[in-house]
């Protein structure tokens, strides 16, 4: 597992169903059905926190409050700055696990020494599009949420590349990889974490599993001839990370060559000196 450590964000501890966090000041308890186990709470920030999320049995949920919480505060990490603020369905606005991947990019950018150009795909609140940029690359940032996009356009700004070169854009993923496709743009990296489950702006239903393979194949033809590499995330609990670098493989090793890998990222939890699994990431790389 490759695990994700941070300064100002800290697993405290992770027990029946719930993660005790700690986000700079903030100490927030949150859902997470993987924790399965009942050990003792010792830690007395259970106790004191400032909010804790409750799932709703019909879907959903709530933030229930029990000391000031701002509308919104900053994280760091390293020279990148996030905005983060308390969302419906537990999340902030940031998944820390995903700092393992903003520096194995950013060290392959670093290191291609030649200008490179990255498409980030399901884009969210822009970690990753930071980290690239802050890097040296040229990047594309798109998800389909506006709010999103203007979340992460303010993260750039906030990490001190507001004059970076960064598109910004408001778009349906896979139809924006067939128009760069039609109009001849290329890309050394291509990064994605597309949803679980969702429905279209038609009704259509979106299930990963079923649509996967059709959308990295969809990425082939934008790849440039000497890519970097090829990033896949997902927290689908049934896509297992040897699934994904399978996938993978039968599309861009007998195009590229390069390597294949594949691992659970985590965070370290302090309470146990354990790791909590978070998700999965495979990577081609040239």
């Amino acid at each position: 597992m490759r695990i994700a450590q941070w300064k100002d964000y800290e697993l405290l501890d992770a027990c029946a169903g719930e993660r005790l966090e700690r986000w700079g000041d903030i100490i927030l308890i949150r859902p997470d059905p993987q924790i399965i186990w009942s050990t003792e709470k010792k830690n007395p920030l259970w106790r004191s926190a400032h909010a804790r999320y409750h799932r709703s049995q019909t879907g959903g949920g709530h933030w229930e409050m029990y000391r000031k919480v701002p509308e919104s505060w900053q994280i760091s990490y390293g020279e990148l700055k996030f905005q983060l603020k308390p969302m419906g369905f537990k999340h902030t606005g940031i998944f820390p696990e995903q700092a393992v991947n903003w520096d194995w990019m950013s060290e392959k950018i670093r290191a291609a020494g030649r200008p490179v150009r990255i498409l980030n795909l399901f884009a969210y609140t822009g970690g990753a599009t930071c980290a690239c940029a802050a890097a040296g690359a040229e990047v594309c940032h798109v998800d389909a949420s506006r709010g999103m996009v203007t979340w992460a356009k303010q993260n750039g700004v906030l990490s001190g590349l507001g004059e970076k070169p960064i598109r910004w854009l408001v778009d349906d993923c896979a139809k924006f990889v067939q128009r760069e496709a039609r109009r001849g743009n290329r890309y050394d990296g291509i990064l994605m974490d597309p949803p679980s489950y969702g429905r279209g702006p038609g009704g259509e239903v979106w299930k990963l599993e079923e649509q996967l393979f059709g959308l990295v194949q969809l990425c082939l033809p934008i790849l440039s001839s000497d890519p970097l590499f090829f990033l896949l995330n997902s927290y689908t609990t049934g896509l297992s990370p040897a699934v994904m670098q399978y996938l993978l493989g039968t599309l861009l090793k007998p195009r590229f060559g390069g390597s294949l890998s594949a691992e659970e990222i985590g965070l370290p939890v302090t309470s146990t000196g354990m790791a909590l699994p978070c998700g999965s990431t495979a990577i081609w790389q040239k």
